[in-house]
């Protein structure tokens, strides 16, 4: 069986406070997108273990002893959701390291196929807890992240095309956090239906990253490239994705965001390219 582990864009990212756990209460509409890992996975009948490989372009920067795959088999085994071992063998075509939510979509992708019936709220909340609160994100191809907690489907799907760009600056959503200190006023809830997408772009263009500045202040190259992306016609906004450093446009059409990508790639040919579209 191969399953298809989808990256995530933040399309907005705003943060609210720190809570006592120490993680931060975030606001996010996001998206995902058909850039993906690829996920081969069989039962191991023969050893009480799970056989565990990368491959791909990003596999050299997964740790083979302690990753998200191997995490979320041992907590669905430990609450009995799964019995059996397995071989798992990822193909890592998304950056690692760069805001798109990699490790995460390979874990919730596992569990999605893995689960006969739907899971409580309190194993959900335990997994989460172990592998990440972007975890629930991946459980609607359009969603808006309330809190930490809540996420919900939107009720209006919009079709939209993103050139993105990698610059090859491995970003620690732990580090940027610590730097964090100008919090957004929490957010009244978010109408989940937009039925003009003109509406849900204007939104989007007047919302933010809260987490960009950061980043963009220690790498001054991305100031540079999200001014560039903005620049091509069709661009309706720039932005970077969660904590970085991963940096995309939103365009009205795929043809405009093959342009801009043709153009770019010349000026910033050690960065890596791809156009993507939502799922």
């Amino acid at each position: 069986m191969v399953l298809k582990s989808y990256a995530k864009l933040n399309l907005t990212l705003n943060v609210n406070k720190k809570l006592k756990s120490g993680l931060h209460n975030i606001q996010s509409i996001y998206c995902l997108i058909n850039l993906y890992d690829e996920i081969s996975i069989k039962k191991n009948r023969n050893r009480l273990s799970d056989q565990v490989s990368f491959t791909g372009p990003f596999s050299k920067d997964i740790k083979k002893s302690n990753n998200s795959v191997k995490k979320v088999l041992n907590i669905m085994r430990k609450n009995k959701i799964i019995h059996d071992y397995y071989f798992v063998k990822v193909n890592k075509k998304i950056p690692v390291f760069a805001g798109l939510g990699g490790g995460t979509s390979n874990a919730a992708t596992l569990l999605k196929c893995l689960t006969k019936k739907n899971l409580n709220k309190k194993i959900l909340s335990t997994i989460t807890k172990e592998i990440g609160s972007d975890l629930r994100l991946f459980f609607h191809n359009q969603g808006y992240q309330k809190n930490l907690k809540s996420v919900f489907k939107l009720n209006k799907k919009h079709k939209f095309y993103f050139l993105l760009i990698y610059p090859k600056i491995k970003s620690s959503t732990k580090s940027v956090y610590a730097k964090f200190k100008n919090y957004s006023i929490l957010k009244k809830p978010f109408k989940k239906s937009f039925g003009l997408k003109k509406s849900f772009i204007e939104l989007l263009i007047n919302s933010k990253n809260d987490l960009q500045s950061i980043v963009e202040k220690k790498h001054k190259i991305l100031t540079k490239l999200l001014l560039n992306i903005e620049e091509f016609k069709g661009c309706h906004f720039s932005r970077m994705t969660g904590s970085g450093s991963t940096c995309y446009g939103l365009f009205a059409d795929k043809n405009s965001s093959l342009v801009a990508l043709k153009k770019l790639r010349k000026k910033y040919p050690k960065f890596w390219f791809s156009i993507a579209k939502t799922i």
